[in-house]
């Protein structure tokens, strides 16, 4: 394009640009254009524990709705595996309803930065932080899903046009005047002049001049984004503050219908002033205060209308969904800490609360846990598992169990239990070779009694078979057949156990039944045990991390005399899940072995 033809659009431009220096030519995008783009889904990974209603529970969408995306899931989902969950759901309920607690989800990519992700949303790295009180910089790495709160998401950006100059070289032809110029370019002489001062000593052709030409361009103005140091944000969540003073408050139902179920927590509060006590004479100082929750509506309101609760470093309590969502709502409002004592099936509070530490692990996490460990132990063996047709059978576990095992490609043999016909079917699957595994499908004693028939007596006989009995944590309980286990290499898998032949447990025994004049009642978990435990553990971690001991909660070690603790957080959002796991093995030898 050459100088002449520059100058006439140049020109043309100038005669357009008669509108405000800046003026709104394009109105915000909705909501759903705003976060996620023509995206419909987000991927997450599966971790180990995780099952589809989890998964859908944790980003409230239907396990059909996760099917549809991923049919393979229908019959299993393994830890790694990545799910494509539907976004669109969350975008119109968050266009909809325009809450605080709308949200929509993001896959964090590959080299992802948090800035990165605050630009996209147009929200502050402040805001996504504060939604997502468990984001690290460990977990914040591609793959992990945070969420977005679709209420702080700024407005679009703005869309003006701006009046800017242009610099327009011009060559001056033969008889121009000043003049004429400035008419033709609609300038002022001062305005050619500021451009081109050495024109004040005249005009000749030929000359290459500066035309001062006015237009319009558009541009996009961008929420103001303040710094955001996340690492600095991390450094003060999990600062150690080192305290001498604990003050909890148990929430416990006393006065209920259900005696059997005032009894335990009353064991459950006798448990705790133990470790109350134990932890006094170490040199801690406790407060506890005590509320009766009842179980009515009315009677868990009163409670929590009590104002020494906001005094609490910590909440412990509550029995019924019902009563732990009230309690953890009541958390979460004022910045307490929350530990739901016995409820394994709370877990869809806990995926959107990150107040609330679930002390009972939820069956499908310890069923993953339970036989992932199990597929270590008896990779080398010949495993074989019993279908004896009774009650109490553990379908869950006996499928999780046998699709690890598929997946490891270890073999396995079923067997039908026949009566008559089970000694001679079991000893055509054992083998002479390898040591051999049990486990009947059932966790009823009607199971056991029927396979140990056969099982203890070929022990005895042919030790060469090396036969190996796992089971379920009910088995603790079947104190009759101890023997047997001793017998038969038994290994259980349990969240609770106390070794009755420790010196801890029969300590802890022997001052229970001195302070309280009873004896603990034979129930799983034993409840004063669980009480001793989890006072011990919560209290030393107030102890030796402060009141905000949740970012140092997994390297808080407890040797406790019936309760594991190994606390994960179950998203970014959300609270921690007891995932401690123990494998009990009942020697040849009659020793016990304990082993998380």
């Amino acid at each position: 394009m050459n100088k002449f033809s520059f100058c006439i659009i140049a020109v043309c431009l100038c005669f357009t640009a008669q509108r405000p220096l800046f003026s709104q030519t394009a109105k915000p995008p909705t909501a759903s254009a705003q976060v996620q783009g023509d995206e419909r889904f987000f991927y997450h990974t599966v971790e180990r524990g995780q099952t589809v209603y989890s998964i859908a529970l944790m980003y409230n969408v239907s396990e059909e709705d996760v099917y549809h995306l991923n049919p393979s899931s229908r019959q299993y989902v393994k830890a790694g595996e990545k799910l494509r969950i539907p976004q669109l759901e969350m975008t119109r309920i968050a266009e909809e309803r325009k809450e605080e607690e709308a949200y929509v989800f993001h896959t964090i990519r590959p080299r992802e930065t948090l800035y990165g992700v605050s630009k996209q949303y147009r929200i502050s790295a402040e805001d996504i932080s504060n939604a997502n009180p468990g984001l690290t910089l460990q977990s914040f790495v591609a793959g992990k899903t945070i969420r977005i709160p679709v209420a702080k998401i700024e407005s679009a950006p703005t869309v003006v046009t701006k009046t800017v100059i242009k610099k327009v070289e011009y060559t001056v032809k033969k008889k121009e005047t000043l003049f004429g110029i400035c008419k033709q370019f609609n300038i002022t002489g001062d305005q050619l002049l500021q451009y081109n001062p050495d024109l004040k000593t005249g005009l000749k052709a030929g000359r290459l001049i500066i035309i001062p030409v006015e237009t319009e361009e558009t541009v996009t103005i961008a929420p103001e984004q303040k710094e955001f140091d996340l690492n600095a944000v991390m450094t003060a969540r999990n600062e150690i503050r080192k305290t001498n003073m604990a003050r909890i408050a148990l929430l416990l139902p006393f006065q209920v219908t259900d005696s059997q179920n005032s009894s335990r927590f009353r064991e459950y509060y006798e448990g705790f002033l133990m470790a109350v006590d134990s932890m006094r004479n170490a040199g801690m100082s406790v407060e506890v205060s005590v509320h009766d929750i009842g179980d009515n509506v009315q009677k868990m309101r009163t409670a929590l209308e009590n104002e020494s609760l906001l005094r609490s470093n910590l909440l412990i309590g509550g029995v019924t969904n019902e009563q732990i969502e009230q309690i953890g709502e009541f958390a979460l409002k004022n910045g307490l800490k929350y530990v739901v004592p016995s409820n394994s099936k709370c877990d869809r509070l806990t995926l959107g609360n990150a107040c609330i530490f679930q002390v009972n692990t939820p069956y499908h996490y310890l069923f993953s846990y339970a036989t992932a460990r199990a597929c270590t132990l008896f990779a080398d063996y010949n495993i074989i598992l019993v279908d004896t047709h009774d009650k109490e059978e553990k379908a869950l576990f006996t499928n999780t169990f046998k699709a690890d095992l598929r997946e490891r490609q270890i073999p396995f043999r079923e067997l039908s239990f026949q009566e008559g016909s089970f000694p001679a079917d079991l000893k055509a699957l054992l083998s002479t070779t390898k040591p051999n595994l049990i486990m009947p499908l059932s966790a009823s004693i009607n199971a056991l009694r029927k396979i140990n028939t056969t099982l203890r007596p070929l022990a005895d006989s042919k030790p060469d078979y090396r036969l190996t009995l796992f089971g379920y944590p009910e088995w603790q309980m079947y104190t009759d057949l101890m023997e047997d286990f001793f017998v038969l290499n038994t290994y259980i898998y349990t969240s609770f156990y106390a070794n009755n032949l420790s010196a801890d447990v029969r300590r802890f025994n022997a001052k229970y039944s001195y302070w309280y004049k009873k004896s603990m009642a034979q129930s799983y978990p034993k409840y004063a045990m669980l009480g001793f435990d989890t006072g011990i553990f919560f209290i030393s971690a107030i102890n030796k991390y402060g009141p905000n001991f949740e970012g140092n909660i997994q390297r808080h070690k407890y040797n406790s005399i019936q309760t594991g603790f190994g606390f994960e957080r179950v998203n970014n959002w959300g609270g921690f899940i007891n995932t401690a796991l123990y494998i009990v093995h009942f020697n040849r030898n009659f020793t016990i072995t304990r082993s998380e």
